[in-house]
C-alpha cells in the first residue's frame, strides 16, 4: 500500500485484494491520516484485482469520516470486478468514481 500526501490531496493506492485482509490494512492505513478540511482522498484502484464486502467496509468507513470533516473521497482506476461489487450494493452511486487519476482533476466523471 503506498500513501502519497501532496498539496490536498491524500492518494491512497492499495494493492491485491480488497478482502477481510486487505481492507484491515486499507483501514490502518487511513486512520493514520487526520482528515483536515478541503482535502481531496483519493483510492487509486489500479491495482486490486478483487473486493468483497469485507474490503467495502473501510471505504464507507472513510467516506463517513471525510465527509464529516469537510473532505472529498473519490476512487479511480476502478477494474470491472470491483465496479461490479460497487454496483451490486448500489454504491456506485455514493461514491465518485473516475476513470483514472487525471479525470479527476479534468472534472470528467
Amino acid at each position: 500500500m503506498t500513501i502519497t500526501q501532496e498539496r490536498q490531496v491524500i492518494l491512497f493506492k492499495p494493492q491485491g485484494s480488497i478482502d477481510l485482509e486487505g481492507g484491515t490494512a486499507l483501514s490502518e492505513q487511513m486512520a493514520r491520516v487526520n482528515p483536515q478540511s478541503q482535502q481531496l482522498w483519493v483510492i487509486d484502484l489500479a491495482e486490486v484485482d478483487f473486493m468483497d464486502s469485507c474490503g467495502l467496509v473501510p471505504l464507507v468507513k472513510g467516506l463517513k469520516a471525510v465527509r464529516e470533516s469537510g473532505c472529498r473521497l473519490v476512487l479511480c482506476n476502478v477494474k470491472a470486478p470491483v465496479r461490479l461489487i460497487l454496483e451490486l450494493t448500489h454504491l456506485d452511486s455514493v461514491f465518485e468514481i473516475f476513470n483514472s487519476y487525471e479525470d479527476i482533476f479534468s472534472g470528467v466523471n
